[in-house]
């Protein structure tokens, strides 16, 4: 059984891996830390555990962190690479779910969350948690940066066009829309149901801390730089994230045909046939992504629609399957579970 800790179990992406590991075969859960919360059980907190997770949230500081085989860190930027070197010295392999070791860049981090970087040595060895490109070096890794929502939709919709070099890399476009549990479980006047019901809007225009991940990750498989326009959106939907990704098609291509090829063997894609119109509620409480391509009226431009789950493919899920990877288990297992609809 692989031991596991969560550092910060109270939010949406915390929750959601508390649900995941409750029902994996090979996962023994052993300490959740929370600071406020300390003392609490996790079930009087989360009453859908009830009977599954029969833990109390505990302090940092007493959690035995170092005593366990895995870490997720559900944190907020910059705890985890306060903790994590102690923990990876104490053998212990790391995977965050937060921002600390997706950017490589120092000056990029610094910009996008406005702190400086404490642990780079380990920043340089962290593998980027995207299994449909990285899965090898996951494998092999000590600590691995689980991607954003947005990151893991955006450059999987993208990802066989750039791979194959047969677009124009340097105008690509994509409008995400995601739902009000991607801002977290903090209280905010903008996620209050009063705001974000019966409403939609674009945020983060000038410039959202997923573009440079984004366009890390797309830089890395294209071999050169690309540009990118990147607009996320605030849906009046609890979770999903639905992406809308435009390219202009320079070389005569069979798209469908690319997409099948390039994800036949991946277990939580689904291309789906073409001019199909994929639903976040396909892929809800899922980890599975759903894509399907447009070519508007047969012209150069192909319209790629992404549906996943952002707690789940987007978060926790991903977090799930990297630890699958990073401990030689089967990629899927613990997340088999079929959408909930409606």
């Amino acid at each position: 059984m692989i031991k596991v800790g969560i550092v910060g179990g109270t939010g949406y992406t915390g929750v959601e891996l508390l649900r995941l590991l409750a029902q994996h075969p090979d996962v023994e859960l052993a300490a959740i830390t929370s600071r406020t919360e300390a003392g609490l059980a996790v079930s009087d907190m989360f009453p859908s555990l009830r009977g599954r997770v029969n833990l109390c949230f505990v302090e940092p500081d007493k959690a035995a962190l170092d005593q366990c085989d895995a870490v997720f860190f559900a944190t907020p930027h910059g705890v985890a690479m306060a903790q994590s070197p102690a923990l990876v010295e104490a053998g212990v392999k790391i995977i965050d779910l937060a921002a600390d070791f997706r950017l490589k860049n120092l000056d990029e981090f610094a910009k996008w969350y406005k702190i400086p970087h404490t642990a780079t040595k380990l920043l340089d060895e962290a593998v980027y948690g995207l299994p449909e490109i990285n899965r090898e070096a996951i494998r092999k890794a000590r600590i691995v940066a689980n991607p954003g929502c947005y990151a893991t939709a955006v450059q999987l919709g993208f990802l066989p066009l750039v791979e194959a070099g047969v677009v124009d890399m340097d105008h690509l476009i994509a409008n995400a829309a995601s739902g009000v549990s991607g801002a977290g479980r903090k209280a905010e006047v903008g996620s209050l149901f009063a705001e974000a019901s019966d409403n939609f809007k674009a945020y983060g225009v000038a410039g959202h801390r997923h573009l440079p991940e984004i366009k890390q990750g797309l830089a890395q498989v294209a071999g050169r730089e690309v540009g990118l326009t990147f607009v996320p959106h605030l849906t009046p939907a609890i979770r999903g994230i639905l992406a809308t990704l435009y390219a202009r098609v320079t070389k005569d291509v069979d798209v469908q045909k690319l997409y099948a090829a390039r994800f036949a063997h991946e277990p939580f894609i689904d291309v789906m046939p073409a001019g199909s119109s994929p639903e976040t509620r396909s892929v809800r409480a899922s980890n599975m992504v759903r894509i399907a391509l447009h070519r508007p009226q047969g012209g150069d431009t192909l319209v790629i629609l992404v549906a996943e789950d952002n707690l789940v493919k987007g978060a926790a899920g991903q977090a799930v399957q990297n630890m699958n990877l990073m401990f030689g288990l089967e990629e899927t297992t613990g997340l088999t579970h079929i959408p909930i609809l409606p």
